[in-house]
């Protein structure tokens, strides 16, 4: 009784954090959606009348429950690799299959995942802008005079928000999770109040009101796609957020609170407009009366930060997974909680976002002018996330094929209505999130692509470790031994590190314990313990060198001393960590274009320390320099 009542205690905590962290992007939407789709001043408005409000509410109503509730929720999240979500999960999916079918076609939809990670990462920039733009815009209604001082308390608030971050994942959900929860409570409750000022709105949840007004005006509807996907924003954070509190929690909290609540909000605020069509010009705001509008701006403000955290730690499971994959340098990542391992910080991706989002608040300083690019963004992750689970669910649950390409074509079609719909606003301000997007994805595949030129002329200097070790074994007066442990970084077991080769050759000396190690990355997120190490006498059991294979999850930073002290060696207390340098130069051979040498050899200067990255003892470290020519 006791276990069931503390397991109980343990799972309600999870489903609040993640109510703190992970909703909050998506249970913010209500504040500006509605007041977008009737904007007087957008390109393409949507008139005002009865029938366009059923209309529009019920579209809301139903791209939720289809895009939300049965993409992310009941399919997306079902594929998930060993508990973590989100696009990069799906790649690795991919690259499991990629040996048994079409490499072509796996290495396709692979790189069409790396452009919607790079859409995710527009997506991180633009969430914080508009979410907190559009709360803080709620002091308008309740003092027009006020109206200067909207884009400064959002940048006070932005510049918070990020410096809390270091903090971890777990301690910002424990703060926010509470505020959520009377976020909902309160959207909810003002929005079934409102339905009471015109109970027939009711009858948009029927999805006849959808399609009629999709059919029958569809030169106004097609164009109103691209602020009802407003309504969906932060869907894809809740799959990018998976490894942070699982998949029940997050289902649970969407199910039992934030669907609801976001749903009677529309409802309310389709109700208020019927009831007096000036309501238009904030329908969130003025549900509530006169006196009680500043604490709901307070309360939206809290409620739009933390919407803004549900992106920014997906981006960082993001940035940390692109880095074990291949796609970005190695960078540095704090875990911030000691049960959850998927509990990350990224100080570069957290100051670069920190940066980008305020030059978005002061370059476009309105929600409303934010709007046309945000949607951008989520339509594109949304529609690519799509494709890749169809494909992953074809090769790892079997479907029958009519039931997979039936229900594919709804979805698919679904979401490419709202792609094409964003594509009209392409000059308005839909080429943000494609250019950043754009930028995101150029980085990634010319990190990869640089990468492997470095790896291979790396291969060629070190030289095969077993003709190394065999010289050693024929000449062994040629170096003198020295006592001690020396542990020498590695990238694999075929070839000699740079650092242990330049010992012998130009200081003509070795120690009497040497520990060659390879970590080697493995498309899991966590490895457990007994399956961590291997090591291998490479054919000498009396020469004093062993090569150690120690096998790390995606998602894991280890300590190696800590890792090392399972092989339960003397003197590993002491021993020297030798460290090879590469210092990358552009070279005259046509490997790359000359551009993206020159991409590569920047991006490489934010690769974080070695010696920081895996728990090195720095007065014990001896880092040894060559160079490489790409």
């Amino acid at each position: 009784m006791g276990h069931g009542g503390t397991a109980g205690k343990v799972r309600l905590a999870v489903v609040i954090g993640a109510i703190g962290v992970v909703f909050g992007d998506i249970g913010t939407s209500p504040i500006y959606t509605l007041q977008i789709l009737f904007n007087p001043e957008d390109p393409h408005p949507v008139p005002v009348s009865t029938a366009n409000v059923y209309g529009v509410v019920s579209l809301i109503f139903w791209s939720v429950m289809i895009i939300v509730t049965v993409t992310y929720i009941l399919l997306a999240m079902r594929a998930d690799n060993d508990g973590e979500g989100g696009i990069m999960a799906l790649i690795t999916l991919l690259r499991h299959t990629e040996r048994r079918r079409s490499r072509k076609s796996a290495l396709f939809l692979a790189g069409l995942g790396i452009f919607g990670a790079a859409l995710f990462f527009g997506d991180s920039m633009i969430t914080p802008a508009i979410s907190v733009l559009s709360a803080v815009e709620g002091i308008e209604v309740v003092q027009p005079s006020l109206e200067q001082l909207v884009v400064p308390v959002t940048a006070v608030i932005i510049v918070a928000l990020f410096l809390v971050q270091k903090h971890g994942t777990s301690a910002v959900g424990r703060l926010f999770g509470p505020i959520m929860i009377a976020w909902f409570l309160t959207i909810g409750s003002l929005g079934a109040i409102g339905i009471g000022t015109h109970a027939g709105i009711l009858k948009a949840l029927s999805p006849t009101y959808a399609i009629t007004f999709l059919i029958g005006n569809f030169h106004i509807a097609f164009f109103a796609l691209a602020a009802i996907v407003l309504a969906v924003t932060g869907a894809e954070a809740l799959y990018a957020d998976m490894g942070h509190f699982g998949r029940k929690a997050i289902a649970r909290g969407w199910l039992f609170l934030a669907l609801p609540a976001c749903v009677l909000s529309y409802l309310g605020q389709g109700a208020l407009i019927l009831d007096d069509p000036a309501n238009i010009r904030s329908p969130f705001f003025l549900l509530v009366p006169e006196w009680a509008r500043l604490p709901l701006v307070i309360l939206a403000t809290a409620a739009t930060v933390i919407a803004s955290q549900a992106v920014i730690t997906g981006a960082y499971s993001v940035a940390a997974q692109a880095a074990q994959l291949g796609y970005l340098p190695r960078l540095r990542v704090q875990h911030t909680s000691e049960s959850t391992i998927g509990q990350i910080y990224v100080p570069w991706i957290n100051w670069l976002l920190m940066v980008s989002v305020l030059t978005l608040v002061f370059a476009f300083r309105s929600s409303a002018a934010l709007a046309y690019a945000f949607g951008m963004a989520v339509t594109g992750t949304i529609t690519i996330t799509t494709l890749l689970f169809l494909y992953v669910a074809h090769l790892k649950w079997k479907p029958p094929t009519w039931v997979l390409f039936s229900g594919g074509a709804v979805l698919l079609v679904v979401d490419l209505l709202f792609v094409a719909a964003n594509l009209t606003k392409l000059v308005h301000g839909a080429w943000l999130p494609l250019l950043i997007a754009l930028t995101a994805f150029t980085v990634m595949t010319t990190w990869q692509r640089g990468r492997k030129i470095v790896t291979a002329e790396r291969r060629e200097r070190e030289g095969s470790l077993r003709d190394f070790i065999d010289r050693l074994r024929e000449n062994p007066s040629a170096t003198l031994r020295v006592p001690g442990t020396a542990v020498f970084l590695n990238r694999g077991k075929e070839t000699a590190p740079l650092a242990m080769r330049a010992n012998v050759e130009h200081n003509h000396v070795r120690h009497e314990q040497v520990l060659i190690i390879a970590i080697k990355t493995e498309p899991v997120p966590r490895v457990p313990d007994g399956e961590r190490i291997t090591h291998d006498d490479l054919g000498y059991a009396d020469d004093g060198i062993t090569h150690v294979t120690v096998r790390v999850g995606y998602m894991e930073t280890p300590s190696l001393p800590d890792v090392l002290q399972e092989l339960h060696l003397d003197h590993l207390d002491h021993a020297s960590y030798f460290l090879s340098k590469i210092e990358l130069r552009r070279g005259p051979d046509p490997t790359m274009a000359v551009w993206r040498k020159r991409l590569f050899i920047a991006t490489s200067y934010i690769t974080a320390d070695a010696a920081e990255h895996f728990g090195l003892p720095r007065e014990r470290t001896v880092i040894m320099g060559s160079h490489i020519e790409v």
